[in-house]
């Protein structure tokens, strides 16, 4: 069940405002009574909500009174207490994933070869976005088959941000793909190229249906295979990623012709 200790106060502090409630104006020494604070701790408490604005006192007045805000009001000052504590923190984790990402990044990379894969649609877009996002000089995407149709809007939403990301950090993108490809893009996805994208200048759509199979160039060092689902026509099974200069050479061989024949995307 929740508790005012779920929005930040203590123990003796949720205790001491409930009886406020209860009792009305009173003194500290009344308060703390009705609250079971003890005495030695009563005036610490009361200074402590009296700063959350959780209480009013009447100074002038012999004892010192205390009285309780209402409790919306009381519950939106603790509220908005909480979001500034988590947008101090967000602040604060953003500063450092910065400081790490400099960091990290002055490593020398691994040159030697790997390969990893995912499967499953989920884990196979996780790959793909984790590996667009890595990509430090020229990304090339090669697309022929469409994802299953309940997933095109959100996938392709969620590679355009990535392609949108490198383009800031001065990757250039290429893009290749089938007019059957185009054609199952939402209008959404077709709004925000057109808006966002078209005119920048290190990006490139071309289409051309003599494609099969999709795959990413990343660097010209990586290259990201979809592996189709042989049970399932048009849909992802998984996702094999390889770091080899040589073998993602010969890729972008086969790749370019294709890119030299086809055509400016046009909506």
């Amino acid at each position: 069940m929740a508790s005012l200790r779920d929005l930040g106060l203590s123990e003796y502090e949720a205790r001491a405002y409930r009886a406020l409630l209860n009792t009305g104006p009173t003194t500290a020494k009344e308060l703390s009574r009705a609250s079971d604070v003890p005495m030695g701790r009563i005036y610490d408490v009361l200074n402590s909500i009296e700063q959350y604005n959780l209480v009013r006192s009447q100074t002038a007045s012999r004892p010192k009174k205390y009285v309780a805000v209402e409790p919306s009001t009381a519950l939106d000052r603790l509220l908005e207490d909480k979001k500034r504590e988590l947008e101090e923190k967000a602040d604060q984790y953003e500063s450092i994933v910065d400081d790490l990402a400099d960091e990290l990044d002055a490593a020398d990379p691994v040159e030697e070869q790997f390969w990893t894969a995912a499967v499953g649609p989920e884990e196979t877009i996780d790959l793909l976005l984790e590996r667009l996002g890595a990509a430090d000089d020229h990304i090339v995407m090669v697309a022929a088959d469409p994802v299953p149709e309940r997933d095109m809007q959100a996938v392709s939403e969620d590679v355009l941000a990535q392609l949108e990301d490198a383009l800031d950090r001065g990757v250039s993108v290429d893009i290749l793909m089938t007019r059957k490809m185009v054609d199952s893009l939402s209008e959404r996805v077709g709004a925000r190229y057109q808006s966002a994208l078209q005119n920048r200048d290190d990006f490139h759509v071309r289409t051309n249906d003599d494609v099969t199979g999709s795959f990413n160039i990343i660097d010209g060092v990586e290259i990201c295979i979809q592996v189709p689902n042989p049970l399932s026509s048009g849909d992802a099974f998984g996702m094999i990623d390889l770091k080899d200069p040589e073998f993602a050479a010969n890729v972008h061989g086969e790749f370019a012709p294709r890119w030299e024949e086809a055509k400016p995307l046009t909506f």
